[in-house]
């Protein structure tokens, strides 16, 4: 995949680069492959989607990625639903932020719990990339927040 910014065709050329349209969709399927690797447990494939200096913020904490199978052990399993993300891309064509609905739903009790995700992306040689990942919960108060301290850190207090 090209790095190159997207340029629009003139009349009687191609296209240089990726239009807004391709990266918006490659994006998607991005996110897409996040929602579907995590639910399976399916720590490699959900590493992939991440830059090597990728993070995921929640529960009072920022993890890297080397804390991720830790991460995704300790938590409950069950099916992650996601909604179409917002996505804002950057003019210089290599970045973009967005916003991303989210309903876990546990899979043992069915208990449920909605926030978003607030991401930023980087167009990589491989493609576009999560580089951020951050957690906010809704709770039934209406408050938002980013969660109490996860699992694994109350286990090693």
């Amino acid at each position: 995949m090209s790095t190159e910014p997207t340029t629009q065709p003139t009349a009687g050329s191609a296209p240089t680069g990726p239009s807004r349209t391709d990266d918006l969709v490659e994006i998607q399927q991005l996110l897409a492959r996040y929602a579907v690797t995590i639910t399976q447990s399916d720590v490699e494939g959900l590493l992939k989607v991440f830059t090597p200096d990728g993070t995921y913020t929640a529960f009072g904490d920022t993890f890297a990625l080397k804390d991720f199978p830790t991460l995704v052990a300790a938590a409950p399993k069950g099916l992650f639903l996601t909604g179409t993300p917002l996505i804002d891309l950057a003019d210089d064509g290599t970045n973009a932020t967005g916003t991303q609905p989210l309903c876990f739903i546990e899979h043992s009790q069915h208990d449920m719990r909605i926030g978003y995700y607030r991401d930023t992306y980087l167009r990589t040689a491989e493609g576009w990339r999560l580089r951020t990942r951050a957690m906010t919960f809704i709770r039934r108060s209406g408050a938002h927040d980013s969660g109490i301290p996860h699992v694994i850190e109350r286990l090693s207090s």
